[in-house]
């Protein structure tokens, strides 16, 4: 007996299922608009999501002339409350999985602990916490009951210690470094991995504003300053290994290392003096 062609219909559903889909937040400028390329260009889907649906949609129709993959665009502010129940429901009526979750909205904020809005230290805790946490407690349990997913969390080189006048942001990055390093054990051998990409200073937008604000960081020489698309390179083969931390570039691993086996109280120093001649 002949078979049956498949109709159209279900052949493009096969080709859609047969295509993992990454979830990218803050997709619309940065790390994650560099990763956003690196997943496409591995034959990723993708899900952009950010606050700016218009700077997404061009994003997206250049994934597509340059990858070939299919880009949805989901604006959110994951800073609000629900926002990202609201994401996976929206997620859900485009008929998809999201099979890696990339974590990269976040805001920062530099200068004086006291000189900044309270505010502005909320925003932080709003998106660089409260957001990502969502994201991970309303994404991550589907990854386990299909029992595969991939988890790539964006922390910071400044996770690792106190950074006076960063302050309540290098504290919201090592919330992230510590819960991406508790999942990742919690979760081996459930077929989800979680990274914790831990960069140093990137010449991205955020850098960029800081120095707006701040004539002395851009005064930093450029060995510190890490390209944005080596940083998400090496963020994305992290990610597809299964490694628990990624940190990008020689003189950031060498903190990492020496902030860890240092005593608490000379990391507070040394954080100190460097702080305050950045004010």
């Amino acid at each position: 007996m002949q078979k049956k062609s498949a109709s159209p219909k279900t052949a493009h559903s096969n080709t859609q299922q047969s295509r993992q889909t990454a979830l990218i937040t803050g997709a619309s400028s940065g790390i994650g608009e560099a990763l956003a390329h690196c997943f496409a260009g591995a034959g990723f889907d993708v899900i952009l999501v950010a606050r700016s649906e218009s700077t997404l949609k061009a994003l997206s129709q250049s994934l597509a002339g340059q990858h070939g993959s299919a880009a949805v665009v989901l604006p959110a502010d994951l800073s609000k409350p629900g926002a990202a129940a609201q994401l996976h429901a929206a997620v859900e009526r485009n008929g998809r999985n999201v099979d890696v979750l990339v974590n990269c909205a976040g805001v920062l904020e530099q200068g004086a602990f006291t000189s900044i809005a309270p505010s502005s230290h909320q925003q932080m805790i709003d998106l660089n916490i409260s957001g990502l946490t969502s994201m991970l407690s309303i994404f991550v349990p589907g990854m386990v009951q299909r029992g595969s997913g991939r988890v790539l969390n964006v922390a910071s080189v400044a996770a690792f210690q106190p950074v006076p006048t960063l302050a309540s942001y290098a504290a919201s990055k090592a919330y992230v470094l510590s819960l991406s390093e508790s999942l990742a054990e919690e979760l081996r051998g459930t077929g989800v991995t979680v990274t914790a990409l831990c960069p140093g200073i990137t010449a991205t937008n955020m850098l960029t504003q800081a120095a707006g604000a701040n004539d002395k960081l851009s005064q930093l020489p450029g060995f510190l300053i890490a390209d944005v698309q080596d940083v998400a390179q090496l963020a994305f083969a992290a990610c597809m290994r299964g490694d628990a931390i990624c940190v990008p570039g020689v003189v950031n691993r060498a903190a990492m290392i020496a902030s860890r086996g240092t005593p608490k109280w000379l990391v507070r120093r040394i954080g100190g003096l460097l702080g305050r001649k950045a004010l």
